[in-house]
């Protein structure tokens, strides 16, 4: 089976990191052109316009956003109008109308549109929503805390508005909730926590109602030195399940479940899955535009108390 071209568009850290890797190991794609004002990849034609690369590149059917949230709705209105489908990194806009703006104008092009959620592919996030699948919940915790310093160095726009601040990290969080709960869920209250000097907070505090009475919680935290802390614990009627580094461990009662396959080899990566489906949604013609993980962060924007804390400097 032939590869599809594609172009990837903003070569920043998480396009060098994760996505060109995952491109460049798959038989589904062929990384034809990048767009960036700044960043290149070798042997890969590069461009800093969207529009000439759209013009000048007919033969790419797909492209991919590494954008940060608040530009990324012009790039990819301009990539549907021209008939290409579109794959968003996670956030995929920077609000919602712009989100079910451009699920409808994929639906109008006959195009594919695929919101990712990259920690949704976590090894042990399938595992833990088949676990959770029949058992009544009795509370659930969400603890994220890292340190924005060693994941995010220099990224200005993470603290201005659109850029999501401690919501960048605590969103992937959101994304697991909303894929291994059984129930939907609603945000009830919010503390979020403004450095005096930046438009976007460093930490949040997030209770939930769960429609059986569930306590539900999440503290996420971009202050944290020393071990980096991604973990969801899940306590039902019948036993305790931990989610662990993001999704990657598993264990119930304190036994490890680990994440292989069945010929007990490690599983493949959050982005190459991500890639695998996109390849999927564009054979068949298909959509995928859940929109869950977000309206939970917008909610904690509406409903949240703002309390302003020290500065925060590089």
């Amino acid at each position: 089976m032939m590869s599809t071209k594609i172009a990837l568009v903003g070569i920043g850290k998480i396009a060098r990191d994760q996505h060109v890797p995952s491109i460049e190991a798959s038989p589904d794609w062929e990384l034809a052109a990048t767009v960036s004002r700044h960043g290149t990849v070798d042997g890969v034609e590069a461009f800093t316009d969207m529009d000439t690369l759209l013009d000048a590149r007919r033969d790419i059917e797909v492209i991919s956003l590494c954008l940060p949230p608040v530009p990324r709705f012009a790039y990819a209105s301009s990539a549907l109008k021209a008939g290409r489908h579109v794959m968003l990194e996670k956030p995929p806009g920077a609000t919602l109308a712009e989100c079910h703006t451009l699920g409808a104008m994929a639906k109008r092009a006959g195009v594919s549109i695929y919101s990712t959620w990259h920690s949704r592919e976590a090894a042990r996030v399938g595992a833990a929503k088949e676990w959770l699948k029949n058992k009544r919940l009795r509370s659930l915790k969400v603890v994220w805390k890292e340190d924005v310093r060693r994941w995010h160095p220099g990224q200005e726009w993470i603290w201005d508005p659109g850029g999501l601040g401690i919501f960048d990290p605590g969103i992937n969080a959101l994304s697991i909730v909303t894929e291994i709960l059984p129930d939907p869920v609603h945000l009830t209250k919010a503390v979020l926590e403004f450095p005096e000097n930046r438009g976007t907070p460093i930490a949040a505090s997030l209770d939930f109602a769960h429609p059986h009475g569930a306590e539900m919680s999440a503290v996420f935290d971009w202050r944290q030195d020393g071990d980096q802390i991604w973990t969801i614990e899940a306590e039902t009627d019948e036993g305790t399940l931990v989610l662990s580094e993001g999704g990657a461990t598993l264990s119930i009662d304190g036994e490890i479940h680990a994440g292989k396959d069945t010929d007990g080899n490690p599983l493949h990566g959050e982005y190459p899955r991500l890639y695998a489906r996109m390849a999927e949604l564009v054979r068949t013609g298909g959509t995928d535009m859940d929109l869950a993980p977000m309206i939970h962060v917008a909610d904690a924007f509406l409903l949240g108390h703002r309390v302003a804390v020290e500065p925060f400097d590089w």
